[in-house]
């Protein structure tokens, strides 16, 4: 099954290096500053065939504006960790309450063009929990089937100009759902570690 899958791979040793280069899996290329800490939530939907949560942001925002994304921000101060980030985030945009999740465990991070480091909080929700978006910040919910995202199959690889450069990235469809950036980078990064450890 999928989702005792994901437990056995994610309760063994984080392996560094699993995001690859960052033009590769980010399509932005590399930030010279300090990364500014990040978390997001994978909520693995405890169906019979598991799905993953996504959101698709509102087209108002500053930044991100329309892109399909996971729950999830950059670290408040106040923040324990990562694991607490994403909880919070999540409550804060969809409403998922925090003892609804069953974390169980984190992947690699991720770092970004733009200067985030993201930790991918992986967690175990039940179906058909009455979840409301944050009408300012969340457009849509919706969920994909996990054994499609993690599919290599389905990773298409794809390339952008951008600032005058060539920028290679992941993309993964879904219906009418184009899933790329940092989300793509990160499903991509999960099922290679998936593939990596359950082999």
């Amino acid at each position: 099954m999928l989702i005792d899958r994901l437990r056995e791979a994610l309760g063994l040793p984080d392996a560094e290096g699993l995001r690859g280069d960052w033009d590769f899996l980010d399509g932005v290329g590399r930030f010279a500053g300090a990364l500014t800490p990040a978390a997001v939530l994978i909520p693995i939907v405890d169906r019979a065939e598991p799905t993953v949560m996504l959101t698709r942001r509102t087209d108002t925002l500053r930044r991100h504006a329309g892109q399909i994304a996971f729950p999830g921000g950059r670290a408040d101060p106040e923040d324990s960790g990562p694991i607490e980030t994403a909880l919070r985030e999540a409550h804060e945009e969809v409403a998922l309450e925090p003892h609804r999740v069953e974390v169980i465990g984190t992947a690699g991070r991720y770092e970004t063009g733009t200067g985030y480091s993201i930790t991918p909080v992986v967690g175990i929700v039940p179906p058909d929990l009455p979840l409301v978006p944050c009408e300012a910040e969340v457009a849509a919910l919706f969920e994909v089937p996990l054994a499609h995202l993690i599919d290599p199959a389905n990773h298409q690889l794809r390339e952008a100009e951008l600032n005058g450069r060539m920028r290679r990235y992941y993309a993964i469809d879904w219906g009418t759902q184009h899933i790329w950036g940092a989300t793509a980078g990160i499903i991509v990064n999960l099922a290679r570690r998936l593939a990596r450890e359950t082999a």
